[in-house]
Parts: structure tokens; sequence; C-alpha cells
């Protein structure tokens, strides 16, 4: 593979370079990379495309950008068939637009169209059922559990699917995967006053999200550990923290994790769960 300056970079390498830009918060950088490389085969393009898609999705969530459409389109494009790791970025895609309504995130069914949950509960289960190993099935597990617990307002019935992605995460070393689970099995054990059990989740994940170089995602997770200090009587501590998090978010353009550590120095609970469906 070549970039535009002539070089030559082994593909795979260029791949994670640029995913790894992603995590730490590069976006533009990470897109730039990919969009100056020069492949020489269809099936290189299309890798090339699926992971600009990838680091579009990233963008999207803690960037509030507005890319994952047009580079999912154009990965649509450039793929040959069926293809199980660009499908599941559509069903990442589905879940955050329907998890955020006019640029705020909403959780729970109400004003939802029943159709659209429906219909993305079904692409998850499909992508778990075809998946092509264990860790991508552990990751559709988890949007299976994201689905219910966030989107149907489920909440017994997420904590199942979050303890198989662990499992598969765990099995298949995949720390991010094991990152996730952990985030929200920490968020069920807080809700249920068990604040050992999501403190010791939630420090897990936080340090496996450092050492994969997930910046903004570790700052969600000091988040997690602020709501944490605040439940157990440490406003002090909750609010010095929220404020590094909310000045270095503000540095990176993460502005989503940015917005959410304002709004908890201002009182609210970023954790709050959904309504239950029928309530």
């Amino acid at each position: 593979m070549t970039n535009t300056t002539g070089t030559t970079v082994e593909f795979d390498e260029l791949l994670a370079s640029a995913r790894e830009l992603s995590l730490a918060g590069r976006w533009d950088r990470a897109l730039r990379l990919l969009d100056a490389t020069i492949c020489d085969t269809a099936g290189d393009r299309s890798r090339l495309a699926l992971a600009a898609a990838e680091v579009a999705l990233q963008s999207d969530w803690f960037g509030g950008t507005d890319l994952t459409a047009g580079r999912t389109e154009q990965a649509e494009k450039m793929s040959s068939g069926a293809d199980w790791d660009l499908a599941f970025v559509r069903v990442r895609h589905d879940y955050f637009r329907l998890l955020r309504s006019e640029g705020t995130f909403r959780p729970g069914p109400e004003g939802k169209d029943p159709e659209a949950l429906a219909g993305l509960r079904r692409d998850a289960h499909d992508l778990r059922e075809g998946a092509p190993d264990e860790v991508r099935r552990g990751w559709a597990s988890m949007y299976l559990g994201l689905i219910a617990d966030n989107l149907f307002a489920e909440r017994t019935a997420a904590p199942a699917h979050y303890e198989a992605a662990l499992s598969a995460g765990e099995s298949g070393g995949d720390d991010l995967l094991v990152r996730e689970a952990l985030r929200h099995l920490g968020d069920h054990d807080h809700d249920a006053g068990d604040h050992e059990g999501a403190l010791e989740r939630w420090r897990r994940a936080t340090a496996l999200g450092a050492r994969a170089g997930m910046v903004p995602g570790v700052l969600t997770q000091q988040m997690l550990l602020a709501v944490l200090a605040r439940g157990m009587g440490d406003e002090a501590g909750a609010t010095a923290l929220a404020r590094e998090i909310a000045r270095w978010a503000g540095a990176i353009g993460a502005d989503h994790v940015h917005a959410q550590a304002a709004g908890f120095l201002a009182g609210a609970d970023p954790t709050a769960p959904p309504q239950e469906s029928g309530a």
C-alpha cells in the first residue's frame, strides 16, 4: 500500500494505526490517513472504506460529528457482498441514531418508532447468530444488551447479554469488549446499590480502556467513577474529577463527554436508567 507521498506501508499496520488514532480521539487524522492511501485491489479498497466508516462512527459518538452515514454508504459500494463487520457498523449507527434525539441522548422507547426499534433488535440478533467467531458474537450480544437496556428500557433483560459479551471478550482477548461489558454490568451494580461491585468493575474497565489507548473512553469511565464518588458521599472528589473530565474532553473535542461532565456538575446523573417499559 502507498499513500499520496509514495511511501510504502504494510496495509494491516496502516489500518491498525488508523484505528488506534481513532481510539485516541484523533478522528480527523485517522480519516486523512485512510483517505490518502492508494489500494491495489478491490478487497483492500473495501477494507479501507470499512475502517473509515468505523472511525466515522467513533467521531460521531464522542465528537458530535455526522459522518457515519456517508462513510457507510461508501463502504457498501466498495463491498463485494455480505460483510458482517459492515453490518455491525450499521447496527451501531442505527442504535446511536435512535438513542440520540435532536442532538441529545434520550434513552427509553418513548417517542421512538416501534418498527425501527424492533428492526434494530432483529438485526442485532441476526448478527449474533451469524457471527464468524466468538468475539464478534460477543459484540453482537453486547449490542443486544444495549438495545434492551437503553432503547427498550428492559433493565432485567440486559445483564445476561453483557455477561455473554464479557465471557467472549475474556476468552477471545478483546480488551475493548471486556471494557464495554464491565462498564454496563457495573451500571447495574450501581443501580442495585452494590457500590463495591460497581467500583471493582468500573476501575477494571478504566484500566482496560487506558491500555487500549482509548482516550475519550477513559474519560467516560472516569465520569462513572465521579458518579460513584457522589453516590458514596464524596461530593468534593466527584466535583474535582468531573471538572478535569470536562477540561480534557473540551481539549480533545469530545463534545458528548464534555456535555455529560457539565450536566453532572449541574446535578444530573448520567447513569440514570430510562423509564421501564410500560411504566
